[in-house]
């Protein structure tokens, strides 16, 4: 299995996202989401981080973090 390099998300003036995902050979997927299909995608991470930060302290409330676009 790849494992995940980078990704961006960018977003056109006609507020179309693109996610670009970035494995570590270098391959690079892309796909369209609406905004809409983000905060899905962000609330299913929120899930999943919560659940895993209670068994290795992943996740820090005090960190005010507003953007991350890339890893």
């Amino acid at each position: 299995m790849a494992a995940l390099n980078s990704f961006t998300i960018t977003k056109s003036p006609d507020d179309v996202y693109t996610l670009h995902i970035e494995d570590d050979d270098g391959q690079t997927l892309e796909f369209e989401a609406t905004y809409e299909q983000l905060d899905l995608i962000q609330e299913a991470l929120e899930e999943h981080l919560e659940e895993e930060g209670e068994d290795h302290d992943l996740v820090d409330d005090d960190d005010d973090v507003d953007e991350v676009d890339e890893l």
